[in-house]
């Protein structure tokens, strides 16, 4: 499923400045957890695949998702670029390798693709640049992550594959549609939840037939 790369890279705890890691002044974890929108789309993926398909987790973080796809009957493979993220994957019982997105992902190799993406908007001089913020940060629209992965998921989908996407409000659920049509996709919300401050959807993208 995956060509050949980089499956190691060091970790930072501090930036060079000094700051302490965006991560430890939470009080968290470097890796991302499960949390709400973990939720909506592993029970929205795992509904969405057949068992014996083949399915990868993209930024699996914890492999939350993946865990749910697994035990749905697929077999699954989660990236991340943390390589923190792929040690506890790996320790949850999911092969998981070091990727950017869909870099090392062949072509027409998968039947479902799940991706929780970083989606909360941001501008540079306010981001920490550690392993939580690229979790959590999508750039000053949100879409830093979402537009390339939709650019770039038909490529590594089989025919009548599916794309299973986390997207927010916050990030402009109607722009990432927009964007996806430019794309050859066709998306459908199969699965929703509301919050005080943002609405949370996940979308299914599928190759326009």
């Amino acid at each position: 499923m995956t060509d050949d790369g980089d499956s190691e890279a060091e970790t930072d705890d501090a930036d060079e400045t000094g700051r302490p890691a965006l991560a430890d002044q939470r009080g968290v974890d470097s890796v991302y957890g499960a949390s709400e929108d973990s939720h909506l789309l592993a029970e929205a993926a795992a509904e969405g695949v057949e068992p014996g398909e083949r399915a990868l987790d993209v930024g699996t973080g914890s492999g939350y998702v993946a865990r749910a796809l697994a035990e749905a009957g697929a077999d699954v493979i989660g990236t991340d670029l943390n390589p923190a993220a792929c040690r506890q994957a790996h320790e949850a019982g999911i092969p998981a390798v070091r990727a950017n997105l869909l870099d090392p992902i062949q072509a027409d190799a998968v039947d479902v693709v799940a991706f929780n993406p970083p989606y909360l908007p941001s501008v540079p001089e306010t981001e920490w640049g550690d392993w939580m913020e690229t979790a959590l940060s999508g750039g000053e629209d949100g879409r830093a992550a979402v537009d390339p992965f939709v650019a770039d998921v038909g490529r590594v989908l089989r025919d009548d594959g599916r794309a299973f996407l986390l997207v927010s409000s916050l990030t402009g659920i109607d722009e990432v549609r927009g964007y996806a049509g430019t794309q050859g996709l066709d998306s459908s919300i199969v699965a929703e939840e509301s919050f005080p401050f943002e609405r949370l959807v996940v979308l299914c993208l599928q190759y326009r037939q």
